[in-house]
């Protein structure tokens, strides 16, 4: 694979494997922004191939097509074509640019294949998240061994990143919105290919993403999350409740659970790290939600630099499809899948020594345009692959922001896996234009929604 250097000054590379703190760049570092980088950090110009310059992403509906926001989104690029697929056949012509989950995927799957088109750099985001993503790039920092983040608000925290720290937290704090609603529902899927469909309700606030806050304005809180499993009803009824923080040595994440059987309200700990995800059949972690969200203190986390893969990208056809159409055992319906090459950024995390989880390294693979995770690759407790997972992503141009519309995880041991973000039997996708209160993601609030 080859390994992109252009947007690493001397000084960034040497600092690749340093020790999270670095300070924040200078502001003639800063000044790239919008310049030689696109105004969230990525190479504005192309590769001299498949990858083009970024030209401003996708910011509003196809011309001549009519789009209310909550509809399934109208494809841009409806009218490209597959200019090659990648099957098990032809492997080895692509393999320097794909991951080893996906080697493993067309190893274990002769039905896997990935259907490549043009690659589109439609990632685009508000002006205001672009220029707090300038000024954040002069005063944000880690703090906390890097479990931490202090002096940034609403943009990109890192978008020059030193590490591997500030890269997964620009993962995490991307702009998707102050308030949404959506249903993140979620097919556990046999290795014959039946399924019985998780039916999940997810709310979301962001105070870090709300416009004039600052740190101190939203307590230390990063975002408010509430999820409730409506279907099927030997599941239907239970809640989960979680404040996630921006320095999480100083205030870890907090969740509660609302177990209808039980009729009450209890604390949560491990939902920042392996324990099972809500109704996934053991498919993933809680720390899987997004590809990863929780913790980072028990990972040592490497930048390994930039590389160009074949990525899940502009993923429409997926985004509204029939589910009976959309899933297949083993793996979703190749012909509803769209790959494109691009420019990530890899961070490799490894478990410290004397720390718990399930996973021994897992590794991420972000996308300049977006900081989104797109792809991660996961091993067992014993160094061998275990999981392959991806994140099938838009434009919501209605915002505009770029993010998953559903994510695969994939047991490459057993053939099972998971589908979630399967919102596309609903009528309607995730609504932004809902606005919540912190008040009503209090505890006491999910105990009086606690009603079976």
């Amino acid at each position: 694979m080859r390994i992109r250097h252009s947007v690493l000054t001397t000084a960034l590379a040497a600092a690749l494997v340093a020790l999270p703190g670095i300070a924040a760049v200078p502001q003639s570092e800063a000044d790239r922004l919008g310049s030689d980088l696109t105004p969230l950090g990525g190479e504005a110009a192309g590769n001299g191939g498949a990858i083009p310059a970024w030209d401003g992403g996708v910011r509003a509906a196809p011309s001549g097509v009519s789009y209310t926001p909550g509809q399934f989104h109208p494809d841009p690029f409806a009218s490209d074509s597959v200019q090659f697929t990648i099957n098990r056949g032809n492997l080895n012509d692509y393999a320097a640019n794909l991951t080893e989950g996906q080697k493993a995927m067309f190893a274990r799957y002769e039905s896997f294949e990935m259907n490549v088109y043009p690659t589109r750099r439609s990632a685009a985001f508000p002006q205001r998240i672009y220029d707090m993503t300038k000024r954040n790039a002069t005063t944000a920092r880690l703090v906390a061994d890097g479990d931490g983040v202090a002096d940034a608000a609403e943009g990109i925290p890192f978008p020059i990143p030193q590490n591997g720290h500030e890269v997964i937290w620009n993962h995490k704090l991307k702009w998707k919105g102050v308030s949404s609603v959506r249903y993140n529902n979620q097919a556990p899927v046999t290795s014959s290919g039946s399924y019985n469909l998780v039916r999940l309700r997810e709310d979301f606030f962001a105070p870090y993403e709300t416009e004039g806050r600052t740190i101190a304005d939203i307590n230390n809180i990063l975002l408010y999350f509430y999820q409730s499993v409506e279907a099927p009803p030997r599941l239907a009824g239970q809640l989960l409740l979680v404040h996630e923080s921006l320095n999480q040595a100083e205030t870890p994440r907090q969740a509660w659970v609302y177990n209808p059987g039980q009729r009450r309200v209890r604390r949560a700990p491990n939902v920042a790290y392996d324990n099972p995800g809500t109704a996934s059949d053991n498919l993933r972690t809680s720390d899987m939600t997004d590809m990863f969200n929780g913790a980072l203190d028990r990972f040592d986390w490497q930048l390994v630099g930039k590389k160009e893969i074949y990525v899940p990208y502009n993923s429409y056809k997926a985004h509204g499809a029939a589910l009976s159409d959309l899933i297949q055992p083993g793996h979703l319906n190749p012909d509803l899948l769209r790959y494109e090459l691009h420019r990530v950024w890899v961070v490799d995390a490894r478990l410290k020594s004397g720390a718990r989880h399930i996973n021994s390294r897992r590794t991420f693979y972000v996308d300049e345009d977006s900081w989104q995770i797109l792809i991660a690759d996961h091993y067992d407790s014993d160094g061998n692959l275990w999981r392959y997972s991806e994140a099938p992503s838009i434009s919501y141009y209605e915002m505009p922001l770029f993010w998953s519309t559903l994510e695969t995880h994939h047991d490459l041991k057993n053939g099972r896996y998971l589908a979630t973000g399967l919102d596309n039997a609903e009528g309607k996708t995730i609504d932004y234009r809902i606005q919540f209160t912190a008040d009503q993601f209090s505890p006491q609030n999910l105990r009086n929604r606690g009603v079976r």
